[in-house]
């Protein structure tokens, strides 16, 4: 019998008419196009990003620290603390664990300048945290799941892949440095690139939803838990930081502010480093809470955003009680988180 009347193509016949058809590596080509484009995506944003930064300003607050200390503060350690405390309480497995880490873990996401602005805060600070916390991203990630994830590298239950992180990072941090050059030197061209993106940053959420659909398809068949923790988290670095921030003595405004950089995080970079650190078989279980969390910090934010501006508009009867620094703002462009 001709078996090639039987068997594919690329078929290995084994035995007369039994054929084996090699396994399709379609699924390990698309990840690793999505890695690449992932990469380059949120290099983009991130150069952008920068180029929101006008260096006087930014250096003006590294001269006078005391709010990016605390926006440090909540960033580094409000954040890590109670992404490990949501894990333990809700006895999520270990790898989860470490995804919930470091969303607690990343930079301020560039939408929360935007908002900032929405909520009459000190726009100049919010564009300073999210600048620092992205620059000290590069060590404070790393030691931060050194110390949250100990209990479960110590039993040998997962292993941290601090070097494809590390890469990650690095490929975060560059562009934001370039961007805030470019910034000084061409801020006309700044604004242009500026606004391309605010159009990348969305595109690229889309992107990983959609591709991330169709190579994790397990991964939507999410635990409960995941969404409780991704519906909790967001709320409690809001709440943590305005706290905060107002027992350290910030104005109304700056507490909004310090609010808004604690829990709005950069879930593009979460994403990112989350395709490019774990395996296919991890990602199936992970590779959804940066999404979630996603949603529901914009959620959350919306709600916060929505109280504010009944408040203003109901019960403020002038300016004096929540003082306001609006003097020579310029609306930001963006992309969301």
């Amino acid at each position: 019998m001709d078996n090639s009347m039987v068997c594919l193509a690329n078929a290995t016949v084994c035995n007369g008419t039994s054929c084996l058809v090699p396994e399709s590596n379609f699924n390990a080509v698309l990840s690793a196009v999505l890695s690449a484009v992932l990469t380059t995506l949120l290099a983009l944003v991130m150069f952008s990003m920068g180029c929101n930064v006008e260096l006087k300003k930014f250096l003006g607050h590294i001269k006078r620290p005391w709010g990016i200390c605390i926006g440090f503060l909540c960033q580094f350690g409000i954040m890590p603390l109670t992404g490990f405390i949501l894990s333990v309480a809700f006895d999520i497995i270990p790898i989860q664990a470490v995804v919930v880490i470091i969303m607690g873990c990343c930079p301020g996401g560039t939408a929360s300048n935007i908002l900032a602005y929405w909520v009459d805060g000190d726009m100049d600070l919010s564009v300073s945290m999210t600048t620092c916390s992205t620059l000290l991203a590069l060590g404070m990630m790393p030691l931060c799941l050194l110390i949250y994830t100990k209990m479960w590298v110590d039993t040998g239950m997962i292993v941290i892949p601090y070097d494809n992180i590390g890469i990650s990072l690095v490929a975060l941090v560059v562009p934001v440095s370039v961007g805030m050059y470019v910034n000084h030197k061409w801020p006309r061209k700044a604004k242009i690139i500026l606004k391309i993106g605010s159009i990348t940053g969305a595109l690229l959420i889309v992107l990983i939803a959609v591709v991330g659909g169709v190579l994790y398809q397990s991964a939507w068949i999410i635990e409960p838990k995941l969404w409780i923790i991704g519906t909790i988290f967001p709320i409690a670095g809001y709440s943590l930081g305005f706290v905060l921030a107002r027992i350290a003595g910030q104005s109304w405004h700056r507490c909004r502010t310090v609010a808004l950089e604690t829990g709005m995080q950069n879930t593009q970079l979460c994403s990112t480093i989350v395709q490019l650190s774990f395996t296919p078989e991890e990602l199936n279980l992970i590779f959804t809470f940066p999404l979630i969390y996603s949603i529901f910090q914009i959620i959350a934010a919306a709600l916060f955003l929505a109280a504010y501006v009944v408040h203003k508009k109901y019960f403020r009867k002038n300016s004096v009680e929540f003082p306001e620094s609006r003097e020579n703002e310029q609306v930001p462009q963006s992309s969301l988180q």
